[in-house]
């Protein structure tokens, strides 16, 4: 069995970025595996998701084992990767008896997450994430990323992705430089002034954020696209098929 996954993306951004309502034209959303990490949040729209609400961080492990011996499940979803990472350290961190140990295991549950059931999956994988803006004392810049604890934060958790895209909000205006056609405005989003979008590719200004893609998978023109994750799952399958 192949050790990469090549269906696997991290959409990152702020609570109003639009991550979870990019969800709602996943196709077939039957086949859908929602792991919900987030106190069973609700997501912003009617979805047909197989939706499980996640009150321990190993029961992410048994929902990918469930999905990948069901061949009607297409896609697994984790919302979010920050929630889920904030549980473990509130269910098996704060009250251990040796911390040493606990943090630890943080990061293990982690990489044993990313290396034995995402990297092996069939699935398609999409992981949710909120970002934060942290000081970066050494180099004194502000930097855009998902914030995490442990020996992970040295790392980054981006670096396990080798797709990272932003759901952000971003002035139509700013978007007029980035005709193509993933990227629709609406006379609505014209009348309000900004529009939710996917960021794929970092530009002048947002050079401290923390996106990814490999050579050759996005188009200078297709820096800002439609905030649909099945847009992003069809470009996935274009580009490594």
């Amino acid at each position: 069995m192949s050790t990469i996954n090549d269906h696997l993306v991290l959409i990152v951004g702020p609570s109003t970025g639009g991550k979870s309502a990019s969800l709602m034209n996943l196709p077939a959303p039957e086949g859908v595996f929602y792991l919900n990490c987030e106190s069973g949040k609700r997501l912003p729209f009617p979805a047909k998701f197989k939706q499980f609400t996640i009150t321990d961080p190993y029961q992410v492990y048994q929902g990918f084992q469930a999905a990948e011996s069901k061949q009607d499940v297409h896609t697994i979803i984790v919302d979010t990767l920050t929630f889920m990472m904030d549980m473990y350290e509130s269910v098996h961190v704060i009250d251990s008896e040796n911390g040493q140990k606990a943090w630890q295991s943080y990061q293990q549950f982690f990489k044993n997450l990313m290396q034995e059931h995402v990297a092996k999956s069939t699935k398609n994988v999409i992981f949710l994430a909120h970002t934060l803006q942290v000081m970066n004392s050494q180099e004194m810049i502000m930097e855009t990323k998902v914030p995490v604890k442990g020996a992970l934060k040295n790392t980054g958790i981006e670096s396990y992705f080798s797709v990272v895209v932003a759901a952000k909000r971003v002035p139509v205006t700013l978007l007029m430089d980035y005709d193509n056609p993933m990227l629709d405005i609406t006379p609505e989003e014209e009348a309000v002034g900004y529009k939710h979008v996917y960021q794929t590719q970092l530009t002048k200004d947002t050079v401290h954020e923390r996106l990814r893609a490999p050579i050759g998978m996005w188009k200078t023109e297709e820096t800002f696209i439609n905030n649909d994750a099945a847009l992003l799952m069809d470009r996935l399958q274009e580009y490594y098929n």
